[in-house]
C-alpha cells in the first residue's frame, strides 16, 4: 500500500509541476532539506543540497512572477511542455525513491502528470477567461500548485 501512495504522490507532484514547471522542484528541494523527503545516496539526492534550494526557489518565484505576463510562452508550447515533463518525472522519482517505491514507475506517472497538469491548467485558464480576472486565476492556480506540492513532499 504505500508503494501505491507513493506511486500517487509522484503522479500528483507531477501535475503540480504542469501548473508551475519550477514549484514541483522547489517543493522537492525544500521537502529534502527540512528532512520530510529521503533522498540521501540516491542520484535524487541533489535535491538537498543548498544550491539546488536556493536555486529552485528563486526559479520558483521568477516563474511565479513571470506567469503573470502576456508574452510569456504558453505551458502546451512543445518547449515548455517538454521542461514540464522533465522535470515532472525528476520530481516523482524522488517521491517514489523517497516512498520506497520504484523511481521509474514514478518517473513515467510524474510525466503523464506533468500533461495531465499542464493541460488542465490551460483548460481552467481558458474556460474561466472573461468570468473572472486573469490575475485572480492565476493566483488560485499559484496557491493550488505551492499549497498542493507541499503537502505533497511532507507527507
Amino acid at each position: 500500500m504505500v508503494d501505491a501512495m507513493a506511486l500517487l504522490f509522484a503522479f500528483l507532484i507531477g501535475v503540480v509541476c504542469g501548473l508551475r514547471s519550477m514549484t514541483a522542484p522547489a517543493v522537492v528541494a525544500w521537502g529534502a532539506h527540512l528532512g520530510w523527503l529521503h533522498l540521501e545516496g540516491s542520484w535524487l539526492g541533489f535535491f538537498a543540497n543548498k544550491i539546488s534550494l536556493v536555486l529552485f526557489s528563486l526559479l520558483a518565484l521568477g516563474e511565479l512572477v513571470a506567469d503573470k505576463l502576456t508574452f510569456i510562452p504558453g505551458r502546451t508550447q512543445p518547449g515548455p511542455l517538454i521542461v514540464r515533463i522533465i522535470f515532472g518525472a525528476i520530481c516523482a522519482a524522488a517521491l517514489a525513491v523517497s516512498g520506497a517505491a520504484s523511481p521509474l514507475a514514478g518517473g513515467l506517472l510524474g510525466a503523464v502528470g506533468a500533461i495531465a497538469g499542464a493541460y488542465a491548467g490551460y483548460t481552467y485558464r481558458t474556460r474561466l477567461a472573461g468570468k473572472a480576472p486573469d490575475l485572480v486565476l492565476a493566483l488560485l492556480e499559484d496557491l493550488l500548485a505551492v499549497g498542493g506540492g507541499f503537502f505533497l513532499v511532507s507527507r
